[in-house]
């Protein structure tokens, strides 16, 4: 078989294989959505928001909602289990006075997962002073039978 001849066989082959390949592919991209019309979006905000008054308030019972089962969370270089992250919020040693998310997006996929994208601001006192702390963060969401809820989430702290 020549060269030409074999192309000419394999490229509508290779091309059929490409389109089918890139269909799926196309279907899973996220629905970036917009809160003001869609419930599902509205509410996964109202549960970051809950995230942050929860932060101020040392409020472990929200955590013990929101976080599913063997969440996962990272900050920067370190990693950190749903305990580890609820001990974290209550028993800190950095008092936290104010925390607010910004310019949050939700992006779905199918019916029952959703990542959140926003910036998270924390304001309080430590060790060493006042302090102001923003957090590019990443909150994948599951929608389980108690409703949605986080399985992983990612912070990090960016630069001054």
């Amino acid at each position: 078989m020549t060269r030409m001849t074999y192309a000419r066989r394999t490229l509508p082959l290779l091309a059929a294989l490409t389109v089918a390949l890139a269909a799926p592919a196309a279907a899973v991209r996220a629905q970036v959505i917009t809160p003001t019309r869609d419930a599902t979006a509205r509410a996964l905000l109202a549960l970051e928001n809950r995230w942050a008054a929860a932060l101020v308030k040392r409020d472990g019972a929200t955590f013990e909602r929101l976080l599913a089962p063997g969440f996962v969370y990272t900050e920067n270089a370190e990693v950190m289990t749903r305990e580890d992250v609820i001990r974290s919020v209550t028993s800190g040693s950095d008092t936290v006075t104010a925390a607010r998310n910004d310019a949050m997006e939700v992006h779905r996929y199918y019916g029952t997962t959703a990542v959140v994208l926003g910036w998270l601001v924390v304001q309080g006192r430590g060790a060493s002073g006042p302090f102001e702390h923003r957090y590019r963060f990443t909150d994948t969401w599951v929608k389980r039978k108690k409703g949605w809820q986080i399985v992983a989430a990612q912070d990090y702290l960016a630069p001054k």
